[in-house]
């Protein structure tokens, strides 16, 4: 399964699941909304920042060199937030018919619209904080590691 789609999957399902949770929460609890909102915003943003701090870490570990570059992890996470973003609009627009199932009324317009950009944002941004902020660490990681080094001993120069 290619990375991105993996990415795109999960994350998505995220969405989905934590609109779903959302949904049914306001029904039950409607005062407690806006602190159940900044909670779900927060679990998603986390995911993406823990996945892409992952995909960072492990990129600079495999080209440990940034003037030769690595994997596209740009272009990855773009595809990952698309179809994610994508996904879940028409997945959650699907849910809203189910009886008992809240999620907005929003119409299929405003959900591959508006509401996909919003989670296309949601996923591509926290990630590539993440990316830029694993390879950052493997970096100093390793400019550590090259500074404790001991000094090569020179060679004894050989009487003649």
């Amino acid at each position: 399964m290619n990375a991105w789609v993996l990415r795109a999957t999960v994350l998505g399902a995220l969405t989905v699941f934590l609109r779903t949770v959302l949904g049914f929460a306001m029904i039950y609890w409607p005062t407690q909304g806006s602190w159940m909102r900044i909670l779900c915003l927060i679990v998603l943003i986390a995911a993406g920042v823990a996945w892409g701090l992952s995909d960072g870490r492990g990129d600079r570990r495999a080209n440990p060199d940034p003037e030769r570059g690595g994997a596209d992890l740009t272009m990855r996470w773009l595809k990952a937030a698309i179809v994610g973003g994508l996904g879940s609009a028409v997945v959650a627009w699907l849910l809203d018919f189910i009886p008992k199932f809240d999620l907005g009324d929003n119409g299929l317009g405003f959900e591959i619209t508006a509401g996909a950009a919003f989670i296309l944002l949601l996923i591509f941004v926290p990630a590539m904080v993440g990316v830029a902020a694993g390879r950052f660490l493997v970096n100093r990681e390793n400019n550590k590691a090259t500074a404790a080094q001991p000094p090569a001993p020179e060679p004894a120069a050989s009487p003649a």
